[in-house]
């Protein structure tokens, strides 16, 4: 019953929170400059005259010759023209109904500016989570067995070396050495140019194909956590009481960490689960960028870059509903687990 009241606040907690971010977001979104105003003045400015110098006509203001009345209709238009809070109401209610606006920069519904991203992002972020966990738990498992021995060793020098040089520098070192120079894998995109006259089995080998080194490098920043979190758990657990009392009733060193240890072992790693759903979105616009995929993270960068609010917010929506949510989902897992792992008592 605690625990029920317990998630349920925590799920409550979510409307403040979420007010809050979008609120903060929001409000620097109206003060900072080079807005979509400012963006709309300089196409203006650019379509005037004489390579960009328009000529003011009579009764306008300022070298792209908008009126006073142009500008106002100009802040009614990007919404504009209220103050901070009522605009960021009248925004929210929005939200509320499922319309996150019109991008000003692809001048479509923000909601279909980001679906079409959903795919990739989709893709490349399930594919690094299951990968991580499938090569990280073993490889803990491994280290914490042996620990200090030579494979221990040289397995940490190279987990900690990939985990220093950051995740955009292995793309590109992955990029120049191995698409590049050797032209054993494409130099980018999602897919190749002849995508859709390809068969499924040929479809599923092409997009791996281009997968491979934006895979590698998404890898490269998580490694390391996943890794010495599982090897650090098992060492725990395997100094515990309870695994030297399964030894001394007759079980095995293997049997006593794959029935007793392992499952206490994979608690931390539950707990962190819920905190990797927001990236399975967000991704990397660095390595996207580097790698010219057109997922959820350069989507963002770009939007931010040219000012393109409604995708930043509605990007924003996503994201920090996802982040919160997977932190009570962390809880959940974590305490689910936690009752399924076999108490030191029934050894």
């Amino acid at each position: 019953m605690e625990m029920t009241s317990y998630f349920i606040r925590r799920f409550l907690l979510i409307i403040p929170t979420f007010v809050g971010i979008t609120l903060l977001v929001f409000a620097v979104t109206r003060l900072v400059p080079g807005g979509p105003i400012e963006r709309a003045l300089n196409e203006a400015l650019l379509a005037g005259t004489d390579g960009g110098a328009a000529l003011a006509a009579p009764g306008t203001i300022g070298p792209t010759g908008l009126s006073e009345a142009q500008l106002e209709q100009l802040r009614v238009y990007y919404g504009f023209d209220k103050p901070v809070l009522i605009s960021y109401f009248d925004w929210l209610r929005q939200v509320l109904v499922l319309d996150l606006g019109t991008s000003t920069r692809y001048n479509e519904p923000v909601w279909d500016t980001i679906k079409g991203r959903f795919p990739i992002s989709i893709f490349y972020g399930l594919t690094t989570l299951i990968l991580t966990y499938t090569v990280c738990i073993p490889l803990g498992m491994a280290k914490a067995i042996r620990h200090k021995s030579h494979f221990d060793n040289v397995s940490s020098g190279l987990v900690f070396f990939g985990y220093a040089i950051p995740s955009y520098v292995v793309g590109i070192a992955l990029l120049t050495f191995f698409a590049s120079q050797l032209e054993w894998f494409p130099l980018g995109g999602f897919a190749s140019n002849n995508f859709d006259q390809l068969g499924p089995s040929e479809k599923a080998i092409d997009i791996g194909y281009h997968a491979i080194l934006p895979l590698l490098s998404y890898m490269a920043g998580s490694f390391a956590v996943t890794t010495f979190m599982m090897k650090n758990s098992l060492m725990d657990n395997l100094a515990a009481d309870y695994v030297r009392t399964a030894i001394a009733k007759g079980l095995t060193f293997r049997q006593a960490v794959t029935k007793h240890a392992l499952r206490n072992s994979l608690i931390p790693i539950a707990t962190s689960f819920g905190n990797n759903i927001s990236l399975i979105l967000t991704g990397s616009f660095l390595i996207e960028r580097i790698f010219n995929i057109d997922g959820f993270g350069l989507l963002g960068f770009e939007s931010l870059v040219e000012r393109d609010y409604p995708v930043v917010m509605g990007i924003l929506v996503i994201s920090s509903l996802l982040f919160l949510v997977g932190n009570i989902l962390s809880d959940i897992c974590a305490v689910s687990y936690t009752h399924l792992t076999l108490p030191t008592s029934d050894l």
